[in-house]
């Protein structure tokens, strides 16, 4: 199932559910939204593309509409996003333009944005966190459960 945000979020938004997180235009999808959609909705695991610009990193691509970006997430039921990625912006007077739109101190940038400077090629990245797809395999539900070094109140710092 591929489905863009924008349908991803009117489906949440019409379920017959209440949600902890709002669900509504220009608002990053969270984990129970994921859950709810490939569980309960759909009822099996999802590439969400086509997030909003506005709510997204500085260096992911903008698509040609301009108001999404070159980006994918896949969640699966009961789990959320086990994976994420998109294409990175390539051209340096974009890049600095959106810094400068997010309000971010381009001079702690300054590395990033030599790497665009002095040339680069078209590139994308992603996210994949081990533990999830563990959590898919053995069907555990709760992600604390297989993170091979929790973090909890009181053993690491902050």
């Amino acid at each position: 199932m591929v489905m863009g945000a924008a349908t991803s979020l009117e489906d949440a938004r019409t379920a017959a559910q209440t949600f902890e997180h709002p669900v509504g235009r220009g608002v990053d999808l969270q984990a129970e939204h994921e859950r709810y959609l490939t569980g309960r909705h759909f009822g099996r695991p999802a590439s969400v593309t086509g997030y909003p610009a506005a709510i997204e990193a500085s260096y992911m691509r903008r698509n040609d509409d301009g108001r999404t970006v070159a980006a994918a997430g896949c969640p699966v039921p009961g789990i959320g996003e086990i994976i994420g990625g998109s294409r990175r912006e390539g051209c340096l007077d974009v890049l600095e333009r959106r810094i400068a739109e997010l309000g971010m101190d381009s001079r702690q940038y300054g590395y990033y944005l030599d790497l665009r400077r002095y040339g680069t090629c078209r590139h994308a990245g992603f996210g994949l966190g081990f533990e999830r797809p563990v959590m898919c395999l053995t069907g555990v539900d709760d992600i604390r459960d297989v993170i091979p070094h929790p973090r909890t109140v009181g053993n690491a710092d902050s």
